[in-house]
């Protein structure tokens, strides 16, 4: 990452979060200065509000009081509460000039119009970063998807540029296919690993090894898909057109009904997006499988109609 060549410029961020503790020490890294932690009340969040600030030579502040007035706000808080921030700072203070960031990757820039109509130019700066507890997450080479005002955006690409990542403009009418991109490149992934590991136990595999035997195949899985693409990535029965490892596959998982119901939902995704021999076939065992163990569970619960009330 570079220092910013402009002058100290100043921000605040409302919010105290996970996210919010990676922008401000990332920021004050590329020669930003952070005035303020603002915050609503309570008493865990005005805790956290605190730790943040000492990190990063900031004031505290909370959300319903007048506030030192700073170039960005950038807001960092649930999705469901971005608008009621806005239209609480919206009434506190003159925002004529200013620019005004939040960070929700589903939702657009108009959850600041309140902020906007006052004169603020805004933008929803999303960084495309997964962020955990205890992990100091880097900003270095981070894509952003971008959306908003184009006074906005011009600061935002300045900081992006800055941080050495991509700035990506995203159709207002796209914010929720993009942040389910994001979904399945992380959270989705994840919730991925908890089937693997529940194949896992069920194979035998101890607990304590499941990483470690996974954990060589998904690295050099990964690998192979950020140099080469999905398509020359892609290996197993499915290339080979294999049916009969798959209706082995799908038979071994009747007891554990999540993780084949992920699996049958990932094949046919592998069937229609994937090289592979013998599609036909794999499809057809596949399918068969499927319905088949959708039978053995027996009929559905049909509810019985509805009798007419002795008052029609």
């Amino acid at each position: 990452m570079r220092k910013s060549s402009a002058k100290e410029k100043s921000l605040s961020i409302v919010g105290a979060g996970r996210l919010a503790h990676a922008l401000a020490t990332n920021l004050t890294s590329i020669g930003w200065r952070v005035s303020s932690i603002v915050v609503g009340r309570g008493g865990q969040r005005t805790r956290a509000a605190r730790k943040l600030a000492d990190d990063v030579g900031a004031a505290v502040e909370l959300l319903a009081e007048p506030g030192r007035p700073s170039e960005l706000v950038w807001i960092c808080v649930p999705d469901n509460a971005i608008a009621d921030v806005a239209f609480v700072l919206a009434g506190r203070e003159d925002w004529r000039g200013r620019t005004v960031f939040h960070s929700s990757g589903a939702l657009t820039s108009d959850e600041l119009k309140r902020l906007r109509a006052k004169g603020a130019t805004v933008a929803s700066v999303h960084p495309g970063m997964t962020f955990v507890l205890q992990s100091r997450t880097s900003m270095r080479g981070v894509p952003f998807g971008i959306e908003g005002d184009a006074a906005a955006l011009r600061l935002a690409r300045e900081i992006i540029e800055d941080f050495g990542g991509t700035a990506v403009k995203i159709p207002k009418n796209k914010k929720a296919l993009y942040h389910t991109f994001d979904m399945f490149a992380s959270p989705m992934l994840v919730a991925l690993m908890a089937a693997l590991e529940g194949v896992g136990r069920a194979a035998g595999i101890p607990e304590k090894d499941l990483r470690a035997m996974a954990g060589p195949l998904l690295r050099q899985t990964l690998e192979n898909y950020l140099a080469r693409g999905s398509k020359a990535a892609f290996t197993g029965p499915l290339v080979r057109g294999d049916h009969a490892v798959v209706r082995r596959h799908m038979r071994a998982l009747q007891g554990l009904p999540l993780a084949r119901e992920a699996y049958v939902a990932l094949a046919r995704v592998a069937l229609e997006e994937l090289p592979g021999k013998n599609r036909g076939a794999v499809r057809r065992a596949l399918e068969r499988e499927a319905a088949g163990y959708t039978q053995e569970r027996g009929p559905s619960i049909r509810r019985s109609p509805r009798r007419p009330s002795r008052s029609a």
